[in-house]
């Protein structure tokens, strides 16, 4: 089964990263572990680990991208596996807007 590379949050209040540079090719194998991509955010530039060994395939954003945190860019498949194609285009979704706040009381009954 796939395993989903997603946008990390490296801190606390992080709503989205930039990729900087992906380490490894679509096509490649990743062990679980070691670097995969280069994330910077508004404190910090970080080397985010692989989250399992297999092959990077399906990369959806690209150096320089500004990603919500939480999205898919990228899978990890095992060795002759492929990579489902919805979940490639779920990669590809928006991200969802957040709920608006309300405002006054709200009566529960």
């Amino acid at each position: 089964m796939a395993t989903e590379v997603i946008m990390p949050a490296l801190g606390m209040a992080q709503e989205k990263g930039t990729l900087l540079n992906w380490l490894k090719k679509p096509g490649e194998t990743v062990k679980k572990g070691e670097p995969l991509m280069e994330v910077e955010t508004d404190k910090a530039t970080v080397e985010v680990e692989a989250p399992a060994s297999g092959i990077l395939q399906n990369v959806t954003a690209k150096e320089g991208d500004e990603i919500p945190v939480g999205r898919t860019i990228a899978l990890i498949v095992a060795p002759g596996e492929t990579a489902a194609k919805d979940t490639a285009k779920s990669a590809k979704a928006p991200h969802p807007s957040p709920l608006p706040k309300r405002e006054g009381k709200i009566n529960y009954q």
